[in-house]
């Protein structure tokens, strides 16, 4: 009899776990960005291009990013390290060098923070040309 009484205690345990999971969720902050692709065009081989990858914080509570990384080391991104609160914006900057590359480039920034899904990508594209 104890045995039935225990497994009732359990699924009641587990139905509050997944309604608090989705609360959180629904409180949880949205990272939304004014462009989530940007095409720096012809680019001649060694130039530095940087673009700023404007977002705003649609959610609920504070936006808290802990990383930025990109694709290769020739792209190197920035971003705010204070939270960033709702209603609110914020720009990763984004530093594209272009030495050592040729053709089509498609550059992914993974931007990691506090929000579900935990990761949101950008794009930074454009065509290195050789001098």
């Amino acid at each position: 009899m104890s045995l039935l009484i225990t497994a009732c205690n359990q699924s009641t345990k587990t139905t509050q776990v997944a309604t608090t999971t989705t609360a959180n969720a629904a409180n949880s902050p949205i990272m939304k960005f004014e462009f989530e692709n940007h095409d720096f065009g012809k680019l001649k081989q060694g130039d530095k291009v940087t673009y700023e990858f404007k977002f705003t914080n649609t959610g609920k509570s504070p936006l808290i990013i802990t990383s930025a990384t990109a694709t290769c080391g020739c792209t190197t991104p920035e971003w705010p390290k204070t939270p960033i609160q709702p209603g609110e914006g914020g720009k990763i900057r984004v530093t594209f060098n272009s030495a050592g590359k040729t053709g089509l480039q498609d550059k992914l920034i993974t931007v990691s923070a506090n929000t579900n899904p935990a990761q949101t990508m950008v794009h930074l594209i454009g065509e290195v040309i050789t001098k």
